[in-house]
């Protein structure tokens, strides 16, 4: 069900680890069309740590949820015409993402919750932020409709595996100047803060670019639930920096066997953080495991680790079988984005990658496609 969350998620972290704030409730309000029984709306949203489903009836069109929260944040509604539980927000399912923030949201449409109007403080800058990113959404449409034609068609001609990536990297570039033009141009948005924190994935947070333009930012946004969260990552990519020791962690292999980071002392090892679900990862398979090929027998190894949710085991293993990486050491909690490994690691979205030296120092941050090998090739004889 939050499979699309979760892709949107790789390009838009959601705030959800800054500092607790008072609860205030907020008020959902639709009208669409003259929708009513069996209709339904449902409303999934996550935040710190907890999930929730919210549901209403649609009566002449119009429905109410209302709730408690502690600060903005991301959820989806999902529009169910037939009020027999279709809640997956993909394909043509009537769905789209809205800010839940306190007071009223009013969600009005003809006949779709897909094009409706959302009105609110934040979700009209949602929107006019959105108009500055449009090009970089529709190319990662068509690279993940791409992708999936692929996995079906049982190829293993991995050419186009490069071509995808090339296009997927190229998107980000574009992502990152538009992103860069909004943040210059309204320092007093919050949504100049989350354009700052997509960047910050896209360029491994390079705090030398990230720092400074966050500190032109508005004192009213440095000081937002959203400022005082990339704050937090900015300190903790302090803590994760080149040079510096990688922090040790326990999870369980797919066979329930406790596994830590320190065990792979003495080698050099590739710290891979990916999830069954995210595209952009299982691309990066063939290339991971190329290079694992080339110098396992020299010390290098792999310590993946999925994202994969809790239920979805058999999703995780059935990707490992498929992308043909057994021979790597697969472990996680199955508690998606709040894997403790990843939280640890300050991970907002995947893929992301560490390499390791024997003596447990972080060398080299996210090294994708051919990037891998040829670091090793200067480090591994």
């Amino acid at each position: 069900m939050r499979k699309w969350i979760l892709l949107a998620a790789m390009a838009l972290p959601l705030a959800g680890t800054a500092q607790q704030q008072p609860l205030q409730k907020f008020i959902l309000k639709g009208k669409v069309g003259n929708l009513g029984a069996p209709a339904k709306v449902y409303l999934d949203r996550r935040h710190n740590g907890e999930n929730w489903l919210d549901s209403a009836d649609v009566k002449n069109g119009e429905f109410t949820i209302t709730g408690t929260l502690d600060v903005p944040y991301l959820a989806m509604l999902m529009l169910d015409r037939t009020g027999e539980g279709n809640m997956a927000p993909t394909g043509d399912n009537d769905h789209r993402l809205v800010y839940l923030e306190p007071g009223t949201i009013t969600v009005t449409g003809k006949d779709s919750v897909t094009t409706a109007t959302v009105a609110s403080p934040i979700n009209k800058e949602f929107t006019r932020y959105n108009l500055y990113v449009s090009a970089y959404d529709t190319c990662m449409k068509y690279i993940n409709i791409d992708y999936g034609a692929y996995l079906k068609s049982e190829s293993k001609d991995t050419s186009y595996l490069k071509i995808l990536d090339a296009r997927f990297r190229q998107a980000v570039q574009v992502r990152s100047v538009l992103q860069k033009n909004f943040i210059l141009g309204n320092p007093d948005s919050y949504f100049s803060v989350i354009a700052l924190k997509e960047m910050s994935v896209g360029n491994q947070m390079n705090l030398a670019i990230i720092e400074p333009m966050f500190n032109n930012l508005s004192e009213r946004v440095r000081n937002s639930p959203f400022g005082k969260e990339l704050k937090k990552a900015m300190d903790n990519e302090k803590r994760l920096s080149i040079g510096a020791i990688a922090p040790d962690f326990m999870q369980q292999d797919i066979n329930g066997k406790p596994v830590k980071l320190s065990d792979f002392r003495g080698s050099y090892v590739l710290l891979d953080f990916w999830a069954s679900w995210c595209g952009p990862c299982r691309a990066e398979s063939p290339f991971v495991l190329k290079a694992y090929e080339h110098y396992k027998d020299k010390h290098f190894k792999v310590l993946s680790v999925s994202l994969d949710k809790q239920g979805k085991k058999d999703a995780w293993l059935a990707a490992i079988q498929k992308d043909g990486v057994q021979a790597f050491t697969h472990v996680s909690d199955l508690k998606y984005w709040d894997n403790a490994a990843a939280r640890q690691y300050g991970i907002t979205a995947v893929p992301a990658n560490f390499l390791i030296n024997p003596e447990g120092k972080i060398i080299a941050r996210n090294l994708r496609g051919e990037n891998l090998e040829k670091q090793l090739a200067t480090l591994v004889q």
